[in-house]
């Protein structure tokens, strides 16, 4: 019986979410690999983040976005669960954003953190 939790989310670019694990000082590997659980179980995975315990987390592609793959009974991060999530998905949405619009000749002219945790971000566009 497998103890993996699969938790969904709405991570589909992988460049954007190892931008984001980087940013936040996040140690990760590259996959595919395979994250490590209960009793030498493992899954498959594009990222895995190794933990002291010896047990791993990782993000699995699913078919339609990243999945968050853990056994959360020896989850070993500074944050609880769901505030990891919430960090890793506001940075993955900055970084979307910003290589998004990059695209479009867009650039960040003013960057702001808000108190309640939100970022604001101006992008500015030079017409030619």
């Amino acid at each position: 019986m497998s103890h993996f939790s699969q938790i969904k989310t709405q991570i589909r670019n992988l460049t954007s979410l190892q931008s984001a694990l980087t940013e936040l000082g996040i140690d990760w590997k590259s996959g595919p690999t395979e994250v490590r659980g209960y009793k030498g179980l493992t899954h498959d995975a594009e990222v895995a983040i190794a933990q002291e315990n010896g047990y791993d987390i990782g993000f699995a592609w699913n078919g339609e976005e990243y999945s968050l793959v853990a056994d959360l009974q020896y989850w070993q991060q500074p944050w609880t669960v769901n505030r990891f999530l919430n960090e890793v998905t506001q940075r993955y949405a900055f970084h979307t954003v910003v290589n998004e619009t990059a695209k479009q000749g867009f650039q960040i002219a003013e960057q702001q953190k808000n108190e309640d945790g939100s970022i604001r971000v101006v992008l500015q566009r030079w017409a030619s």
